[in-house]
């Protein structure tokens, strides 16, 4: 049984002094840092005093997992995919945290009935639920344009090229969608061999005309560079390209992809008392509520989903954006990620070499 972590002083409130008065969080960078400074970092230092310095990388998981191994870990709170979590967390890398820390609900409901399912694991607490879908620039498609994830992979109707994100994650599950599998069916299919050699089989299809990025940043920025027509991203970086900048960005929810992304702790992490009590003001109602005001991403606690309204800018309602509105799940698939933490590294061997092959 490992062992719990406890706050060395009772949080009765947040603003109880720190050993620290700066605390660094690893997260995406973007609009979707910028959410998470705006509800968390200035709301939290203005009420600790505690300085939040944001630091941001392409996947946070690598350069946690490498500062925690070589023992020169400088990240306080790391912002991670669900998978990437448990992952992280089975091979001793995160803080195991105690979930007595968490703040109930202001309705007063209690922090694990008040989290959606499975939002709360040994070593992290979900804040998010994010998607990863398509976009395509309208100008280019005026008639006719693309509603399903099989439009996606059909260059004859929608010629030009597209982007994906450069790993298996993802990719193969929306192949598998496109060529016709249902969402519920799609991870029985991929532990077969005959399943991963019809996704391959099926990105195959579009691999010539295919645009790779790595960074959540750079799908809206590949579709406004006309570099692609459509590209997979994250649901909330095309919704602030589409809202904040006037970018003729539409998304397609149809074979989306869904999941977790929330806070850990790194294991060793320096200013462990100032990053559990960063951790849970950043999970408390308000706060999840507050980051949906200038992201599309999904509130993880139930009692934030009411107190989400209008964006940012006073008039774009928020509910129809988030891939959990109704009318986005009807032909969704959430990530499993215990197929992942067990598969990553096969299949992503299996898509380098595919990616390096003719």
């Amino acid at each position: 049984m490992k062992k719990l972590l406890v706050l060395s002083t009772a949080l009765s409130g947040f603003g109880l002094a720190a050993s620290a008065q700066e605390i660094a969080v690893m997260s995406w960078g973007g609009a979707y840092a910028t959410s998470q400074i705006e509800a968390y970092h200035k709301p939290f230092t203005a009420e600790t005093g505690i300085k939040v310095v944001n630091v941001d990388a392409d996947n946070p998981a690598a350069p946690i997992k490498a500062q925690v191994e070589a023992g020169n870990v400088t990240i306080d709170v790391v912002d991670l995919e669900y998978a990437d979590a448990v992952r992280l967390c089975d091979e001793g890398l995160l803080e195991v945290l105690d979930p007595a820390i968490l703040a109930p609900g202001t309705d007063g409901t209690a922090a694990m009935d008040d989290f959606l399912p499975g939002a709360v694991t040994d070593c992290f607490v979900a804040t998010i639920v994010f998607s990863t879908n398509y976009a395509y620039d309208s100008t280019k498609f005026p008639e006719n344009p693309p509603t399903t994830i099989a439009d996606f992979f059909d260059t004859a109707t929608y010629p030009g090229k597209r982007g994906m994100r450069k790993g298996a994650k993802v990719n193969l599950e929306m192949a598998l969608m496109a060529d016709g599998v249902p969402a519920d069916e799609v991870y029985a299919l991929l532990e077969t061999p005959e399943g991963v050699e019809r996704a391959f089989a099926k990105l195959d299809t579009i691999k010539g005309d295919m645009i790779w990025w790595e960074a959540g940043a750079q799908p809206p920025q590949l579709l406004a560079d006309g570099e692609v027509v459509m590209s997979t991203g994250y649901n909330g970086r095309f919704f602030s390209a589409a809202v904040t900048e006037g970018k003729p960005f539409v998304q397609v929810f149809d074979g989306q992809v869904y999941e977790y992304d929330g806070y850990a702790i790194p294991k060793g992490a320096p200013n462990m008392e100032a990053a559990l009590q960063f951790l849970t003001y950043a999970t408390t109602t308000q706060a999840l509520a507050d980051q949906a005001k200038w992201i599309a991403y999904g509130p993880a606690r139930v009692s934030s989903g009411p107190l989400v309204g209008l964006f940012m800018d006073g008039k774009t309602e928020m509910g129809p954006n988030m891939p959990t509105n109704a009318a986005n799940l009807t032909n969704a698939l959430p990530s499993s990620y215990e197929f992942w933490v067990d598969r990553d590294t096969e299949l992503n061997e299996r898509f380098n070499a595919w990616l390096a092959s003719n």
